[in-house]
């Protein structure tokens, strides 16, 4: 009997089946066994008992004793966990174990009871009670079927721990502690299809991390990460609060009378707007929300993807800011798709390619060198400038297949001018924190340029400060230090509109500075535009980096800044963007010839 009830029990438990029917089909098969007692299984959390399986106890009594806390005057069970160790009590009318539950026993006629704690490990996880009607003990066999059921009990319930283990660390985030993007995909699934209404997403992104990360290390990130994870969680609570990852938090929102999205993000930035201390550092969340509203009968990825175009319309537009969704936020994001869409035919049907915008000498106009430009040809004919897809360039993937066509078009323009005996110096060609991110850099850059027969000397990377912020320092100065050690320049574009400007030129070796146009435009009298030129113009002097000025579009400009001593420049008072034929006419009309070194290349 005893071997047939640890099989049927054991395959139970192989196959997953619940712990509560498996303890309950433990206890019906004993009680069939072994007719003059009533079983029954409960677990134990180390303070209080929980009834799992009573089948033939009434449900009032298992209610009764649910929750109960173990002490040494708690009846048979209770005494059993507290105790540690088996308890008979063979006369429940005169054992002051069970004074206070006598007047639950009575009624059911039960005279004695007989529990067995349950161990996992060291410690008691549960008990295993015989109920009798008769007073008395145990018999041998009792004692024997105990001994069974108290082991299967135990290997049932380890089983149980250890599947609830896996689902808690399959479903919570490590770092913070709080549900991940797995449980919040479910949760979000069950609360649509049993929501009345009055069900909402909210969606927020801390906008500091990165920089907190370069600047005091990942492990104040970590720190951020966790102090922005529990404020969130004060304001919205641990069941409806998760972490999707990285620096993205969302919250589950439901209200069905009065569902007020913006309410809670407001509570959320109010939560996060004081300083926190991150491994010794004090820093302040800075986080960008957008929300959704589901509406009836909405599916969740619907909702979700409303929640995320409020939140990429935060982003672009409100930053530290809540953003809730309303259909005409779509216009963005799909004008963005639509770059991608548009870009990505242009590559498949050839009309991406380079224009060329002239670098003169401000003395002598002569022609230097010039900047690569992307240029897309419509199916209509028109040409449009890289500005008009930017957005496209966000997709990563996009990006990097259009730096592959243009370093493959400006390759070959390249050598044919050179083949051609044409005074070509330099050609600058923009590249985007994306190119850093793919790692072969580097091998792209030999490669394409090797093939081509065109030596490296020739080529400037000119890379704007977003490359900075969104890589840490270290990686992009390793990077521009092994592309400079292959005779490649850098040049930092759009010098002074970033973050730090002066502070990348410490950690990052360049060997140009162009100068944003925005501070070109403001040179004139009275306006901040001229000292912080002629302070650049000083700091480039000292650190040996040559300098070209950006956007020059008059005369006066142009006087202006040779007199500050700035040397080289670009702009539409010299040429605009042109193609390769007219590129290669302006070399030989206008290119400055200068005595070749050792195959270098350099502009006076």
């Amino acid at each position: 009997m005893i071997l047939e009830l640890q099989n049927a029990i054991l395959e139970m438990i192989a196959v997953g089946q619940p712990l509560s029917a498996t303890a309950e089909q433990l206890c019906l098969r004993v009680e069939e066994a072994l007719p003059r007692i009533t079983a029954s299984v409960l677990t134990f959390d180390g303070r209080c008992l929980h009834t799992l399986a009573a089948p033939s106890l009434p449900p009032e009594y298992s209610a009764a004793i649910d929750n109960l806390e173990a002490g040494p005057l708690a009846g048979s069970c209770g005494a059993a966990a507290y105790e540690a160790k088996p308890v008979v009590v063979t006369d429940i009318d005169n054992d002051p174990r069970w004074s206070k539950f006598r007047s639950l026993v009575h009624p059911l006629g039960f005279k004695a009871c007989w529990s067995s704690p349950i161990w996992s490990g060291d410690h008691v996880v549960g008990t295993f009670a015989f109920y009798y009607r008769e007073r008395g003990g145990p018999t041998a066999l009792e004692q024997e079927v105990v001994d069974a059921c108290v082991h299967l009990c135990s290997i049932a319930i380890d089983r149980e721990e250890r599947v609830r283990e896996r689902e808690r660390l399959t479903y919570t985030d490590a770092l913070t502690g709080l549900s991940n993007r797995a449980r919040f995909d479910q949760v979000l699934k069950e609360e649509l299809s049993t929501s009345a209404g009055g069900l909402g997403i909210l969606l927020a992104d801390i906008d500091n991390l990165k920089l907190v990360n370069d600047t005091f290390g990942h492990a104040a990130g970590d720190a951020l990460i966790c102090a922005v994870s529990d404020r969130i969680n004060t304001v919205a609570g641990t069941q409806r609060t998760f972490r999707l990852g990285g620096d993205e938090f969302a919250v589950i929102v439901s209200d069905v009378d009065n569902l007020d999205l913006r309410h809670i993000a407001s509570d959320i930035l109010a939560a996060l707007s004081s300083p926190s201390f991150c491994d010794g550092h004090v820093v302040i969340p800075v986080a960008t929300i957008g929300g959704a509203a589901a509406g009836t009968g909405s599916r969740p990825d619907q909702t979700q993807r409303n929640a995320d175009v409020a939140l990429y319309h935060a982003k672009e537009h409100h930053r530290g800011d809540y953003v809730e969704f309303s259909p005409g936020l779509r216009t963005a994001l799909t004008q963005r798709f639509r770059a991608v869409r548009d870009v990505g035919v242009a590559l498949s049907e050839d009309r991406i390619d380079a224009h060329y915008q002239p670098i003169v000498r401000l003395d002598t106009r002569e022609l230097v060198g010039f900047e690569a430009l992307c240029r897309m040809t419509t199916p209509s004919g028109d040409i449009i400038a890289a500005a008009h897809f930017h957005e496209a360039t966000k997709d990563a993937g996009l990006a990097s297949e259009l730096t592959e066509r243009m370093l493959i078009r400006v390759a070959a323009d390249m050598r044919n001018w050179i083949g051609r005996g044409l005074p070509l110096q330099h050609v600058g060609i923009n590249l985007s924190a994306a190119d850093f991110r793919g790692g072969n850099l580097r091998e792209r850059l030999c490669r394409v340029f090797g093939e081509a027969r065109v030596p490296l000397a020739h080529v400037i990377l000119e890379v704007t400060e977003s490359v900075y912020l969104g890589q840490r320092d270290q990686v992009v100065a390793d990077e521009i230090k092994a592309l400079r050690a292959e005779g490649l320049k850098v040049a930092l574009d759009d010098f002074g509109t970033g973050y730090a400007s002066l502070t990348h030129l410490l950690t990052v070796p360049v060997d140009i500075i162009k100068i944003d146009k925005s501070f070109i435009h403001r040179m004139v009298p009275g306006d901040a535009g001229v000292p912080i030129v002629r302070g650049l113009m000083g700091v480039a002097s000292d650190l040996g980096i040559r300098v070209v000025s950006e956007g020059i579009e008059t005369e006066a400009q142009a006087d202006q800044l040779r007199r500050l001593g700035c040397k080289l420049g670009q702009g539409y008072l010299f040429w605009k963007a042109m193609d390769r034929e007219r590129a290669a006419d302006m070399l030989a009309a206008h290119g400055q010839r200068v005595p070749e070194r050792s195959g270098s290349a350099k502009a006076s």
